[in-house]
């Protein structure tokens, strides 16, 4: 006896091409609001360069999209984004996955970034913090322990107002679904780096 093969079939009609488009379209429109951030986001980009080069840190951290959003970040400041360059002091909070979980158990999970954010930390410091809904309270914390340690303390959230803008001392808010909000993330990022390298410089550390 033939077993019969469980192949998944799709309807003809179903809109798949017509959901695609609608997500890109969205996409488009969100991308079109994150535009006029532009100005907002190159004072970031200068501010950044001139405090890294001067020897401060960049603390970063998200949860789920946001955290990979983050990673990114702190890789191309680490790394490279495009021309070879020194590498910057900049540090994705949730990677630490040893000290995230020991905070998470120990003092719950409200205060894992908070907690390092106390740890490194240090007057002149940035700490930016990325969030699709501006409320979650585990960077509600980590905005407050940034002013705690005199850390200048950035969110770069979904649309506002929202608690995270409220409380950061500096804010930008991207109009669009969770989806979006995060693609949006990832071109803010890309900018945010054109900047920063255009202001350090092309020449390798030394």
């Amino acid at each position: 006896m033939t077993t019969p093969t469980l192949t998944p079939t799709i309807a003809a009609e179903a809109p798949t091409a017509t959901l695609v488009s609608s997500h890109f379209d969205a996409l488009a429109r969100a991308l079109d609001h994150a535009r006029r951030h532009a100005d907002h986001l190159e004072s970031w980009g200068r501010e950044l360069a001139n405090r890294l080069k001067a020897g401060r840190r960049l603390l970063v951290a998200g949860n789920g999209g946001s955290a990979a959003e983050a990673q990114h970040l702190t890789a191309e400041l680490v790394g490279r984004y495009r021309e070879d360059r020194a590498a910057y002091s900049a540090i994705s909070l949730h990677a630490e996955s040893s000290s995230v979980t020991a905070i998470g158990n120990d003092y719950g999970f409200d205060q894992v970034f908070a907690r390092q954010v106390r740890a490194h930390a240090r007057a002149g410091d940035i700490v930016l913090l990325l969030s699709t809904s501006g409320g979650s309270p585990n960077l509600l914390e980590a905005a407050r322990a940034a002013e705690e340690s005199g850390a200048t303390s950035w969110a770069l959230t979904g649309p506002g107002p929202n608690p995270l803008a409220r409380l950061c001392d500096d804010a930008i808010c991207l109009d669009g679904a969770s989806p979006h909000v995060q693609e949006c993330q990832l071109a803010a990022i890309h900018g945010l780096c054109e900047v920063f390298d255009a202001c350090v410089g092309k020449e390798p550390q030394s």
